[in-house]
């Protein structure tokens, strides 16, 4: 009985196609991984650059936001250190890191007037 099993199943590979090569079986893990790149990684990559750009990018006298929603001017940028200064209000000063800020509207402002050629309110 179990001869003929074995007969059988060994008769029944003979008869189907020939089993696929190794490698395409590496199709769908090799696509997934491309689109895990295209789809997550790169765009990460885009933002970090940018972010590192506006962080380099922060002068005196920027109008800037940073990341705990406060309103400010900055007043010192340190070359040599990681900090800034930023003016408040007229007798307020915060000093912080320079990770610490999220948008930068001078720069934004800068851009959008090489863009469309006027700053809008």
């Amino acid at each position: 009985m179990i001869q003929n099993l074995i007969s059988i199943q060994i008769w029944a590979q003979a008869e189907g196609k020939a089993p696929e090569p190794f490698w395409m079986n590496l199709f769908l893990p090799m696509g997934i991984l491309v689109l895990f790149y295209f789809i997550l990684w790169r765009p990460m990559q885009k933002q970090e650059k940018e972010r590192k750009t506006l962080l380099n990018t922060i002068k005196k006298n920027d109008r800037v936001l940073t990341s705990a929603g406060i309103y400010g001017t900055v007043v010192a940028v340190s070359d040599n250190e990681d900090e800034l200064t930023i003016k408040v209000d007229d007798n307020t000063r915060i000093r912080m890191t320079k990770g610490s800020i999220s948008r930068n509207f001078s720069n934004e402002e800068e851009h959008q007037t090489k863009t469309n050629g006027k700053v809008s309110s």
